[in-house]
């Protein structure tokens, strides 16, 4: 009986050790001494999975998440559902097949809706566009009701006719850049040259003559074939909002045969998470790479979550801005199915029904769901002037307080130690945005079994969510409010001046930047969550 007794107690301690109940000891990593940047490039190594490195030990701002898994080895996890408010998720692509939710109490493809939830065959999540793929921009929608004399309108109408001088403009000077680009190539009887293919070349004319300084520049930066596909996006992209998000004769809602205006009328979509076109789920795809691909498999980069888990795909934003109704009703679809953060790599600056996001979040505080947003792309100051720019969703009506303590916004960082450290494009604001993670190339999972870099705070995020749910994972009885703190509380504090939208002569101290002036670090939220967990 004794040697029985001894072999219970040797198991129980083995098993209490492997459950992770072991405090953790280590330090946080803080900033005792300046960084130097580094000057050269990154390795494609770096390059790739950068995120996961370290400010001290590699000099990259990444958020330390190899050292985060340091820490946890041995330790006991549980699942975390994770739902991806995005334009879809290639739920079929290798990387990520292995970590897609699949709802327990649905039976796929029986036409049924066997757990009762109001949506049939949701066995990955639901697609509330249906079949819709592209979308007006809000304001666009708000000028196509017509002019009721409201100051909402004048804004709207205003924006419009911006945008659309702006866009034409931008798609003349490209269309300007790959017609120099054709007639070079036909001179040098080459498909592709170099910068110094370019700068030995003489020519009378005009066109090529005006563009070739700036032509040689950029070939000395990237090769011509990453020129070319520049080229094509940003024509594609401006073609698209002329084409769609700002042609107010394009109605991209009649196919999806609901009444937006209704956030009762519910009974609408489909279960294709995916979306009708696979290519049009590129975004949301990257989106689930950066918290779930696998890690370690030397396919793709690292997902920040991937081992702790399962992606719920929530299709809500098409090409052109989202519909409140349908982030509204998002939201609540991944809280009510399990979800415990949800990642929001969306936003606009206008909206029409935002009382129904609001509602929204304040259901999944009730629920105790984090929601990580995107703090946008402008490169502009949320809190200029002390005024808060209106962008939704957010968590605070204009000015006003905050209405639930589960929200985190998140800005952008880039690789580069310094000057550049904030991402050119990335919005900022000492209000309005908390946190800063990295979001400049950032490379992920793509559909159709690729993988791509992509970057803008819509990817600076997700790698937030991915360490909101590592926390979750690891301590699973800290709260969302709890979580928010720890990440907000365990960043790395950053005191050095960046430049504001790229512009050397903008510049200001990363501190001002944001409520917390850091940028998240997994190792140290991982150490902060074990503390807080022990109540300390």
């Amino acid at each position: 009986m004794k040697f029985k007794a001894i072999y219970l107690s040797a198991a129980l301690a083995l098993a209490l050790a492997s459950c992770g109940t072991a405090k953790i000891t280590a330090e946080p990593i803080t900033i005792t001494a300046p960084i130097t940047a580094k000057k050269a490039p990154l390795t494609e190594t770096q390059e790739k999975r950068w995120s996961d490195l370290d400010l001290v030990k590699d000099t990259i701002p990444g958020m330390s998440v190899d050292r985060a898994y340091e820490l946890l080895k041995g330790r006991k996890s549980k699942k975390v559902i994770v739902g991806v408010v995005d334009s879809g998720v290639d739920v079929k692509h290798p990387d990520l097949a292995p970590v897609i939710w699949n709802n327990p109490k649905e039976i796929a493809n029986n036409g049924k809706d066997d757990d009762n939830n109001g949506y049939i065959d949701d066995v990955n999540g639901w697609n509330f566009l249906g079949d819709a793929e592209n979308e007006n921009l809000e304001f666009v929608r708000i000028m196509k009701k017509g002019d009721d004399g409201s100051a909402l309108y004048k804004r709207a109408k205003a924006e419009y006719d911006k945008e659309s001088k702006e866009a034409k403009a931008e798609l003349q000077k490209i269309d300007y850049i790959i017609n120099a680009n054709n007639k070079i190539k036909a001179e040098l009887k080459k498909d592709t040259y170099t910068a110094q293919d370019l700068q030995n070349l003489k020519s009378s004319d005009p066109l090529i003559n005006e563009l070739k300084p700036q032509l040689s520049y950029i070939l000395t930066q990237v090769p011509m074939s990453e020129l070319e596909k520049e080229l094509k996006e940003a024509k594609d992209h401006f073609e698209d909002q002329l084409e769609y998000n700002l042609n107010p004769k394009f109605d991209g809602r009649k196919i999806v045969g609901d009444n937006p205006n209704d956030i009762n009328d519910k009974k609408y979509g489909n279960n294709n998470v995916i979306g009708p076109v696979a290519d049009g789920a590129k975004h949301g795809t990257h989106v689930a790479g950066i918290i779930a691909q696998t890690r370690g498999n030397n396919i793709g980069g690292d997902g920040v979550a991937s081992n702790v888990v399962e992606i719920m795909a929530v299709r809500a934003v098409p090409n052109g801005d989202e519909y409140d109704k349908d982030v509204a009703l998002a939201i609540r679809y991944a809280v009510d199915n399990g979800a415990k953060v949800i990642n929001g790599s969306f936003g606009k600056y206008f909206s029409t029904h935002s009382d129904w996001v609001y509602d929204a979040i304040k259901y999944a505080a009730d629920k105790d769901v984090l929601i990580v947003c995107a703090a946008g792309n402008e490169g502009m100051d949320l809190n200029k002037d002390g005024k808060t720019a209106e962008r939704y969703p957010n968590d605070s009506k204009v000015g006003g307080p905050e209405i639930a303590d589960n929200f985190l916004t998140i800005g952008a960082i880039s690789y580069n130690y310094g000057p550049e450290l904030l991402a050119d494009f990335s919005n900022y604001g000492k209000q309005e945005v908390d946190i800063f993670s990295p979001g400049v190339r950032i490379y992920a999972t793509t559909p159709n079994n690729n993988y791509e870099f992509l970057q803008g705070t819509s990817m600076a995020s997700p790698n937030a969510a991915g360490v909101a749910a590592l926390i979750r994972a690891y301590y699973p009885k800290l709260t969302a409010p709890q979580v928010k703190k720890i990440i907000m509380d365990s960043g790395i504090p950053v005191g050095i001046k960046v430049n504001l939208g790229g512009d050397p002569r903008d510049t200001r101290s990363f501190s001002e930047l944001s409520r917390t002036g850091k940028i998240i670090n997994a190792y140290n939220a991982i150490i902060l969550a074990d503390k807080v967990s022990r109540g300390k």
